[in-house]
């Protein structure tokens, strides 16, 4: 084979995207994983972006990332979540055919230039003398020399599927595990834990009564996730909605302890914000019912996907459950629903870039590095793929995308920066300055970015600057445009009589007002595109809004601008307290504000940290003029 420069191992959402971007940069790749053919499988729900995670998908695609057109070329319902809600908090969601998005994914990755893929396992990671990593070992013996490593393995590390007493070690469904791969972790010095998520069973929709449940079609026309398409061209289809009961309730309750999470088989924590159906049942013992969306898994199939009945009970006991809430009473389980456990890294292990501290060229995307979902895995395979390329083509930069830009930045720095109780998942509440970062702004936020770092192709650069300049020029024109509150007034638009023009920039920050009647008055504004109007008209209305977050965005890259030297002794920083020092030292932050966004650090350990950093660098540069 020819020389490689990175390895990606795993074929899932983190690798493909870690695969395609180091390619991109032009870094010869290879993308190792046990089967071809399951390249680009949703593993779990079968559907792409949502509340936080559209944002995310949607940043994914301004860097030149595959989910967001392979979500459209497979998407059979379309819909914007929390529509009714400002702009900011909007979430694009697609529901995919399931064996279209797989197909997808790997067209994508057919088509991408110094791409190899290839089918094994890894088994081991071949080190320097100075811990950076130099090859793979497959499960054949062979060793593949190489300049930088991204570990993607999902739930793969000594996984183990759990269904009521059941247990069988397993990635996934059908899937054998990767043992190796933690081991070879251990050695290097990393702390594995455990960590869990699960999926419901699969129903036949033949046997379900959709005239007994609530229908939810998707937004008329669909909005795709991808700014570079033009057309949906598959058959849009409902999704539906029931409940569970009471009778649910109660078959769930009294055979908790048949529940492997309950019963004590499973000793780690899944995620709390998309918990199994026992977990609710649970915590939320005054509820009467809880939601079940109903999602098709495609257009040949008759597999349903019952969201919101993830379970690791008994097969038997699940048969009960489902056939006791409505429309699915004669409902046949063609798959049980499970839990998996599996290893993950501490990503406080990883720099901002999700290299390795402890082995130079090893980076890390996805459930490996303690999150859960898709496109939070997605989102990380990216900038590591990035980075990795960077490292293996010898180049002295790194690319960083820092909680002022984006949802990426967000994401990443809470997971080298905190410590993980439980699966990681990304919401718009977790976001500092969202008024800034919204779904609808991302490539304009992002796409230059990725241009300056190489990661963008011909055809989203041509298109990016199109629409950046287009945008640019109708700003002006609007801002251009003024009239009189005098002629506003008599045209209908009610303004205070002060005297002071307005631009049809100020009035389209109104609520009220609109492109149509904004035209009444100007009508030079005729004909433009609406897509333009409306990006322009949430900037304008958020205007004296996001002034005030740009201030606040200037502090925070004040502190994130002051960096701490790199041999940083936290013992020698007099005043912290015990608990400060260990965290700092657990972490080991950069900057100063990575520091101060550690859990168990106060304002007063900001302050001590400011000013140890100021006074040794003074105390340098004094050393240097002396000398």
């Amino acid at each position: 084979m020819a020389e490689i420069d990175v390895i990606v191992i795993g074929g899932g959402h983190a690798g493909t995207e870690a695969a395609a971007a180091s390619a991109r940069l032009g870094a010869r790749t290879v993308l190792l994983t046990q089967k071809k053919s399951t390249i680009g499988e949703m593993s779990c729900n079968p559907a792409i972006g949502g509340l936080g995670k559209g944002h995310l998908v949607r940043e994914i695609d301004a860097l030149d990332g595959i989910m967001a057109k392979a979500a459209d070329a497979s998407g059979i319902q379309f819909r914007v979540l929390n529509r009714s809600k400002g702009p900011a908090v909007r979430g694009p969601r697609v529901q995919a055919d399931r064996a279209l998005y797989r197909q997808a994914v790997q067209r994508e990755l057919e088509q991408t230039n110094n791409l190899t893929v290839m089918e094994g396992s890894a088994e081991d990671i071949c080190q320097r003398e100075d811990g950076s990593v130099v090859a793979v070992v497959t499960d054949t013996g062979a060793a593949l020399d190489c300049r930088a490593v991204v570990l993607t393995t999902g739930t793969f590390l000594r996984g183990v599927i759990h269904c009521g007493e059941r247990k069988t070690p397993a990635g996934r469904f059908g899937d054998a595990p990767a043992a190796g791969l933690s081991l070879t972790l251990e050695r290097m010095g990393f702390c594995l834990s455990r960590l869990k998520t699960g999926t419901p069973p699969r129903l036949n929709g033949k046997t379900i009564n959709w005239a007994a449940v609530e229908k939810q079609p998707g937004d008329e026309p669909p909005e795709p996730l991808s700014t570079l398409t033009t057309s949906i061209p598959q058959r849009q289809v409902p999704c539906y909605i029931t409940h569970t009961n009471t009778t649910t309730h109660e078959i769930i309750t009294r055979s908790l302890h048949k529940s492997p999470i309950y019963s004590g088989q499973i000793e780690c924590v899944g995620p709390r914000y998309c918990p199994s159906i026992e977990d609710k049942i649970v915590r939320f013992a005054d509820r009467q019912q809880h939601q079940i969306f109903l999602e098709p898994e495609g257009l040949d199939t008759d597999w349903v996907y019952p969201n919101g009945i993830s379970t690791s009970l008994p097969e038997e006991i699940q048969k009960e459950l489902v056939q006791s809430i409505l429309g699915l009473e004669q409902a046949v389980m063609v798959r049980p629903g499970y839990a998996i456990e599996y290893d993950h890294v501490d990503a406080r292990e990883l720099k901002h870039t999700l290299e390795s501290r402890k082995a130079p060229g090893l980076f890390m995307a996805g459930q490996i590095a303690g999150t859960t979902g898709y496109e939070e895995a997605a989102g990380q395979g990216l900038v590591a793929g990035i980075n990795a390329a960077l490292r293996a083509e010898g180049q002295d930069r790194e690319f960083v995308v820092d909680r002022a830009e984006g949802y990426l930045g967000v994401m990443i720095d809470d997971l080298v920066t905190k410590e993980l109780s439980e699966p990681y998942r990304m919401f718009t509440s977790r976001a500092e300055y969202r008024l800034q970062l919204r779904a609808d702004n991302a490539d304009m936020r992002l796409t230059q970015k990725g241009l300056d770092v190489g990661c963008i192709g011909p055809e989203r650069q041509k298109k990016f600057e199109e629409k950046r300049d287009r945008l640019s020029n109708i700003e002006e024109m609007l801002q251009s445009l003024k009239a009189s509150p005098t002629h506003l007034t008599k045209a209908g638009i009610a303004v205070n009589l002060d005297g002071i023009p307005r631009s049809a920039y100020d009035l389209l920050g109104n609520r009220d007002l609109d492109h149509n009647k904004l035209s009444s008055i100007w009508p030079e504004l005729r004909g433009l595109p609406e897509k333009y109007i409306e990006l322009v008209k949430t900037d304008a209305l958020y205007a004296s809004y996001i002034q005030r977050q740009e201030a606040d965005i200037r502090s925070y890259r004040k502190d994130e601008s002051l960096v701490f030297p790199k041999e940083i002794n936290f013992d020698l920083v007099g005043g912290l307290s015990n608990e400060a020092r260990q965290a700092l030292e657990k972490t080991n932050p950069q900057t100063l504000g990575q520091a101060a966004r550690i859990p168990g650090i106060t304002p007063a350990a900001v302050v001590t940290l400011l000013r140890h950093v100021k006074a040794t660098s003074r105390r340098e540069r004094q050393v240097v003029v002396t000398q």
